[in-house]
């Protein structure tokens, strides 16, 4: 995708200041549920990061709170599974980050909006795409 759509309204831009690419259609994945992470001032949980997620980062989210890996029938979850790409919650990340539990991120399909609570650095670190 070309980072002009989506529920955001406006051009959307990726952390190396490139038109946001899709992240995952296959989960659909983005708080818009367009595929890609993009956000908007609605987008409390700042689903900003694209991430490839691990059994170990599942594990990680579920001991916090959110378990991503239970399907959901009833939202049109089917759960995650290691491999999976999905847009997480910036913070999530960040948290996993600092336990040295962060899945791998895809810089081009990671909204700039992520930059406001982790750094390119750290997710250049994680970066499948570097």
């Amino acid at each position: 995708m070309d980072g002009s759509h989506g529920g955001g309204g406006s051009f959307q831009l990726n952390v190396l200041g490139s038109p946001l690419a899709t992240c995952s259609v296959q989960p659909l994945t983005g708080y818009f549920r367009t595929g890609c992470c993009e956000t908007a001032a609605d987008d409390f949980g700042s689903h900003t990061v694209c991430a490839q997620v691990t059994a170990e980062f599942l594990a990680f989210s579920k001991s916090r709170g959110n378990d991503l890996s239970t399907p959901m029938p009833g939202y049109g979850f089917a759960g995650l599974k290691p491999g999976d790409r999905w847009c997480l919650c910036v913070t999530r990340w960040k948290e996993s980050f600092d336990a040295g539990m962060a899945p791998r991120v895809v810089l081009a399909a990671t909204h700039r909006a992520a930059l406001s609570v982790v750094t390119l650095e750290q997710l250049m670190a994680h970066a499948i795409d570097a």
